[in-house]
C-alpha cells in the first residue's frame, strides 16, 4: 500500500486516508477531493497502479465487488458537493442549518432530485456484480433513499409545518477519555445502511461497485440535480414576479419539496425487512437486480431528463441501455460457466473420492467381521463414526 501511495502521489492523486477494512485482506484508499472530471480520470488511474503494484509484490488487487458470500464486498464511496469561487461549499449547513437559506435550498435540491430519479441512481450502479453486495456486509440496498440525520431532518419537518423554531444540538461524543476535551459529534454522521448520505457537508453514494467508473454515477446526479436547481430556481423567480418576498419565495418552494419529495429521507435500518415494506408503501423503486434497474434508462422521464439538458440524446441512451444489457449477460454467462466447472472437476471429483474412500473402509471393516478378526458391536460403532 505505501508503495502504491507514492506512486500515486507522483501522478497528482494524494491519498486522504488509506487503513485496513473490515473483510480479511481488505483495503480502503480515498483520494482527495477534486473536480468531478478530473476525479473520474484519477479513479480509473487509481485502480491501474493498484493492480500492478500488487502483482510486483506477487499479489493480486481482487476489485470484484462480492467474492465471497457473508464477507464484505468492495465498492466505491462517492462523496460530493456543490460549490463555486464565491460561495464556497453550497452544503456547507453552518452552526445554525435553520438560518442558512442557501444551504437548505441545495439540500433540498438533492431531495427533489433523488426522490424524483431513484430509479436513474440504481441504474447508474447496476452490474452483475455489483448485484451480489448491494444489501448487507456494509452496503447499502438496492431502495435509494436519504440519510439526513436527526439534525436536518428535524429541521425540515418543522418546514413542512410552516417554519423553525428551534434546532436539535448535534450533541457530543463521550469516549471515555477525561482529559480529552468534550468532542462536538457531526450531526449527519452517516448511516452505514443508506445509499444516499448527508455527511457533514456533503453527500455520500456508497452504492457503485469496486469495478465501476464514478463517471456513470456523477454525470446522473449532476444531471438529476440541474433539473433540481432549474425547477427550484424557476419557482422562485415566478413567485417574487407575483410579489411575494424572496424568503417566502425559498420557504414555499422548500415546503413543497418536503411535503411532496420528503418519502425519500429515511434515518433508519436499511437492511429490515420493515423498511422494504415501508418503502414500497412510499412508492420508492426497489430495484433488486441489473435487470429490473436497466429500464429506468429509456423510461420517457429519463430520456426527456437527458435530452433537455444536453447530455445524452435519445439514441445515446438507448445505446448506454444495450451496452450494459451486453456486458450484463457474458457476466452471468461467464459465472454460470465457472460455477459448472468449479462443480465438475473439483468438487464432484472431490465427493467421488471421498465417498469412495468411505466405501473401502467399509469393505474393509466388514470383511475383518467377516473373518472374525473384528468384534461386530466395535465394527458397528466404527460404522456409524465413518
Amino acid at each position: 500500500m505505501l508503495d502504491a501511495e507514492r506512486e500515486l502521489f507522483k501522478l497528482g492523486i494524494p491519498a486522504k486516508t488509506r487503513h485496513n477494512e473490515v473483510a480479511p485482506g481488505q483495503f480502503e484508499l480515498a483520494p482527495m477531493f477534486e473536480k468531478a472530471n478530473i476525479a473520474a480520470d484519477h479513479q480509473q488511474l487509481l485502480m491501474v497502479i493498484l493492480e500492478r503494484f500488487a502483482q510486483k509484490h506477487g499479489m493480486e488487487c481482487l476489485l470484484y465487488e462480492k467474492p465471497f458470500v457473508g464477507i464484505n464486498g468492495s465498492g466505491k464511496h462517492v462523496n460530493f458537493s456543490v460549490g463555486n469561487s464565491t460561495e464556497g461549499n453550497l452544503l456547507l449547513p453552518g452552526a445554525t442549518p435553520p438560518d442558512n437559506a442557501q444551504f437548505l435550498v441545495f439540500c433540498g435540491a438533492v431531495i427533489r432530485s433523488v426522490y424524483g430519479y431513484g430509479g436513474l441512481l440504481r441504474a447508474s450502479v447496476a452490474s452483475a456484480t455489483n448485484d451480489h453486495r448491494l444489501g448487507a456486509n456494509g452496503a447499502p440496498p438496492a431502495i435509494i433513499s436519504i440519510f439526513l440525520g436527526d439534525q436536518l431532518t428535524d429541521v425540515f419537518d418543522q418546514i413542512a409545518k410552516g417554519g423553525v423554531t428551534n434546532s436539535k444540538d448535534c450533541g457530543f461524543m463521550n469516549i471515555g477519555v477525561d482529559t480529552l476535551p468534550v468532542l462536538p459529534t457531526d450531526p449527519g454522521d452517516r448511516n452505514r445502511t443508506s445509499p444516499f448520505a448527508f455527511t457533514g457537508n456533503r453527500f455520500e453514494f456508497r452504492a457503485p461497485g469496486s469495478l465501476q467508473s464514478i463517471a456513470g454515477p456523477m454525470v446522473t446526479i449532476n444531471t438529476i440535480l440541474a433539473e433540481a436547481l432549474d425547477y427550484i430556481a424557476t419557482d422562485i423567480e415566478a413567485s417574487m414576479a407575483d410579489g411575494a418576498e424572496f424568503n417566502a419565495a425559498v420557504q414555499k418552494i422548500l415546503v413543497e419539496i418536503i411535503t411532496v419529495h420528503g418519502k425519500v429521507v429515511f434515518n433508519g435500518d436499511g437492511y429490515s425487512e420493515a423498511w422494504q415494506t415501508e418503502a414500497a408503501a412510499r412508492d420508492l423503486p426497489n430495484h433488486r437486480t441489473t435487470l429490473d434497474a436497466l429500464p429506468e434508462l429509456i423510461t420517457d422521464e429519463a430520456l426527456e431528463l437527458f435530452s433537455h439538458y444536453g447530455v445524452f440524446n435519445h439514441r445515446e441512451m438507448h445505446s448506454r441501455y444495450e451496452i450494459a444489457l451486453e456486458q450484463y449477460a457474458p457476466s452471468i454467462d461467464v459465472e454460470a460457466r465457472l460455477t459448472s466447472e468449479i462443480a465438475t472437476t473439483v468438487i464432484l471429483p472431490a465427493a467421488i473420492c471421498y465417498q469412495t474412500e468411505l466405501a473401502t473402509n467399509a469393505a474393509s471393516l466388514e470383511a475383518l467381521v467377516a473373518d472374525n478378526l473384528w468384534p461386530m458391536a466395535t465394527y458397528q460403532e466404527m460404522l456409524f463414526i465413518l
